[in-house]
């Protein structure tokens, strides 16, 4: 089996790589290989036109490739709520929460995942025409095998953008580097309220792939819930795996930003969640009309979450 991400040097989707990298796919009887598509459109591209089996992406984005949920499940949470960090230059000296920072500014931020920042500024009150905001591509983010945040940081560091939005990495790199800080956190309370269920990181797949084999489905499910487990006892681990897939600076950041996102390592996908991405998504125009959770949310997840609680 292949499962894509669009960023690997990142704790965004960390847990679906560490369950390849800690063998808790294997121990569930899967043989996952992983494979690095940017941005998550064509991720999820990939996994409607059987390239792939597994996504490990933004929730929101499987609307680029399976309109109106069509063909497509959520199988679980890699983590709870919207993830994404606004980060703006040192020189802004900006104040942890004031959205007003990115008036007549240019932020980068990948496509699909701009989404998320154009909602919450939308909510903020903040017109992006009217007070000059500018989201686009990072230069330099768009070849193959580049990560999005590490590449933020580095154009913020040389001022070919005034902020980025972008994961965690990208967030911790400037900040260390001096020359940007944090502005928007939206799960540790950053923001508008409803923008925490605007996405989240998950694991999707598609429904042929369910259909034909609901134990895999469910196999894939506990290996994600295992590797939480893992993490949380020893996030240590996460140090093992950066050294195998990030550069050595990268690497030695990844255990202290997977302590900080364990309080929402769950596996779980709510009706409230799927309620706050759905209008989201209709704000954005690119849903019609309301789905329902059992469409959106692979019917194996119910039972790991029992298992979950009564093991």
């Amino acid at each position: 089996m292949k499962l894509a991400v669009p960023d690997m040097i990142s704790n965004s989707y960390f847990p679906a790589i560490a369950a390849i990298e800690l063998g808790f796919f294997r121990r569930e009887g899967l043989d996952v290989e992983l494979q690095l598509i940017f941005p998550v459109d064509k991720a999820y591209a990939a996994l409607r036109d059987g390239a792939v089996d597994l996504v490990g992406g933004s929730a929101h984005s499987a609307l680029a490739a399976f309109p109106q949920w069509q063909g497509v499940k959520l199988l679980c949470a890699q983590a709870q709520g919207m993830y994404w960090f606004l980060v703006m230059h040192a020189d802004f000296a900006a104040r942890r929460g004031d959205v007003g920072t990115v008036k007549g500014a240019r932020i980068g931020a990948a496509p699909w995942v701009e989404m998320g920042l154009r909602g919450l500024l939308i909510a903020a009150g903040i017109d992006l025409a009217r007070d000059g905001v500018t989201i686009a591509p990072v230069p330099g983010a768009q070849g193959a095998g580049v990560n999005f945040g590490v590449t933020a940081a580095q154009a913020l560091a040389e001022r070919r953008i005034d902020g980025f939005w972008a994961n965690g990495m990208g967030a911790e790199v400037a900040v260390r580097r001096g020359v940007g800080s944090v502005v928007l956190d939206v799960r540790r309370g950053d923001g508008p309220k409803p923008c925490f269920n605007y996405t989240m990181a998950s694991l999707a797949a598609a429904d042929r792939l369910i259909e034909a084999s609901p134990a895999t489905a469910a196999a894939a499910i506990r290996a994600i819930a295992k590797t939480h487990a893992a993490l949380r006892e020893d996030p240590a681990l996460a140090t093992a795996v950066g050294r195998k897939l990030f550069p050595p600076a990268e690497a030695e950041l990844i255990a202290e930003l997977i302590r900080r996102d364990l309080p929402y390592y769950d596996i779980a996908i709510s009706e409230g969640f799927v309620a706050g991405m759905n209008a989201f998504a209709r704000n954005l125009g690119i849903l019609q009309g309301n789905v329902a959770h059992e469409q959106i949310v692979a019917p194996q997840l119910g039972p790991a979450l029992r298992e979950l609680r009564t093991g």
